[in-house]
């Protein structure tokens, strides 16, 4: 079982469309996620039937920007239980012993706001106990070497950030490859940042340890 997690930019594009498309056919996932859709539901729906899965769940954009998506494989069980423009947060094998969670997370694009993603993080902690993965775009970063380029982030911001993984009991699940996860490029200067990562709670991990999520 693997899951993709992407901030795909929008998906109006039919070239982004064919890229998800050969990612899900290269990583065969049960579950994908995806932020920052800039689409409708009717476009979601023709993505969904080009990556031949059988469900969708749809958190809309807000003035053309931010969305979010959740498609899972038809024999996969997994139960939806609450969303948000930053969140869809999922149960996997509800009331059995393999019982787990998944939450897809967008983090708030606007700093002065950012305080409330981790606030939604807190609350999502206490809303069930079970092995818990998280994983998206967070816009944020940990640490000054997350960043390359560009003006040094305050302490006090990511500070906040690291709060609340630690509140929540996340372990980084870490990467391989390329360290950085989004840029931007300015006249002079280019700016490098790992923006998207998995969290995962002491129980998740033990348990799904042999296992990867792509993200």
């Amino acid at each position: 079982m693997s899951l993709l997690v992407w901030n795909c930019r929008g998906l109006g594009n039919p070239l982004t469309v064919n890229q998800l498309a050969d990612l899900v056919w290269v990583k065969d996932p049960s579950v994908v996620f995806i932020a920052e859709t800039w689409t409708d539901k009717a476009r979601l729906e023709q993505v969904k039937r080009r990556i031949q899965f059988k469900n969708l769940f749809e958190v809309p954009r807000r003035n053309k920007v931010g969305g979010l998506a959740l498609f899972w494989k038809e024999d996969f069980n997994l139960n939806v239980e609450t969303f948000s423009p930053n969140h869809i947060d999922t149960t996997i094998n509800k009331n059995t012993p393999e019982e787990w969670r998944f939450t897809g997370f967008y983090g708030e694009p606007d700093t002065q706001k950012r305080h409330e993603s981790w606030d939604k993080l807190r609350v999502l902690k206490n809303r069930r106990a079970s092995p818990w993965l998280c994983a998206g775009d967070f816009n944020e970063i940990t640490h000054q070497s997350e960043k390359s380029g560009g003006r040094t982030r305050p302490h006090s911001q990511m500070q906040l950030f690291r709060d609340a993984l630690d509140d929540c009991s996340f372990i980084d699940l870490g990467y391989v490859g390329f360290p950085y996860t989004w840029h931007k490029h300015f006249a002079d200067y280019t700016i490098f940042e790992r923006l998207d990562r998995g969290l995962a709670t002491a129980e998740w991990f033990t348990r799904f340890r042999e296992q990867k999520s792509t993200i």
